[in-house]
């Protein structure tokens, strides 16, 4: 049979616009990871970014040091547009809460471009910020990823009153108190103020999981080009205390 003939009966094969599609899509996924991994090859973006996992955790402390004394720089983010337009080579991937008053650009002095960040009500670890961050880590080469926490973190404290009074939130807020039950349950009963000791918890229970859930993410820690650690914001003075 000539090839055009051949070419005309499988398309007329039952399922074979779906094995086509889905093969077609298999392989331009693998070539469009492989062309950002060659990309992270050209020169990045922001050249300073290029850190060690201990550097990069250095630096962000260091920018937290002069937000907490009021003396954050100067972002000069008119300049820094056109560079950011070829890529981006963020120092720092940030899991944070989506309380209005934690903001990790402006809590650790970073400019655009430094830091990847997710966030979600009581900065846990799901699917979707797991994704986020292999993407961080395996394309961006992001060598740090910090969970930080906060005092009086509102998604805690109505997980632990949902728990105590054996209560059901009202629409898709039991979700959040799912996500956010381990830790609680962990520290209930214990010596100590039980909202304070649920926040850290929960940072050392989603750093582990971030370390666990996903190979990606796991295999650059082995290789120790990732760390990955922990900290709790301070709403009084703004510093960011890391968790051993």
């Amino acid at each position: 049979m000539c090839r055009q003939c051949n070419d005309v009966t499988m398309k007329h094969e039952p399922g074979f616009g779906r094995r086509h599609f889905l093969a077609a899509a298999g392989a331009a996924a693998i070539a469009g990871w492989s062309g950002r991994a060659s990309a992270k090859e050209k020169a990045p973006p922001k050249p300073q970014n290029v850190l060690s996992p201990d550097a990069a955790l250095e630096r962000l402390m260091e920018g937290n040091a002069r937000y907490v004394q009021g003396v954050s720089r100067r972002h000069d983010f008119k300049h820094e547009r056109e560079p950011l337009t070829r890529g981006q080579n963020p120092f720092a991937g940030i899991l944070s809460c989506a309380d209005s008053r934690i903001a990790p650009e402006f809590c650790f002095d970073s400019g655009r471009g430094d830091l990847f960040v997710c966030r979600v009500a009581g900065n846990f670890a799901n699917t979707e910020s797991i994704a986020s961050f292999e993407y961080g880590v395996h394309v961006l080469a992001t060598p740090l990823i910090l969970v930080l926490g906060h005092d009086a973190c509102g998604a805690v404290d109505a997980t632990i009153k949902s728990i105590k009074d054996n209560t059901t939130l009202p629409g898709h807020l039991p979700s959040l108190v799912d996500a956010l039950a381990p830790a609680v349950k962990d520290v209930l009963g214990k010596p100590g103020d039980t909202l304070a000791n649920a926040i850290k918890r929960n940072v050392v229970l989603t750093v582990a999981k971030l370390q666990s859930a996903s190979a990606i993410i796991g295999d650059a820690v082995a290789a120790k080009k990732l760390r990955i650690a922990g900290g709790v914001y301070k709403l009084v003075t703004g510093k960011v205390e890391l968790l051993a």
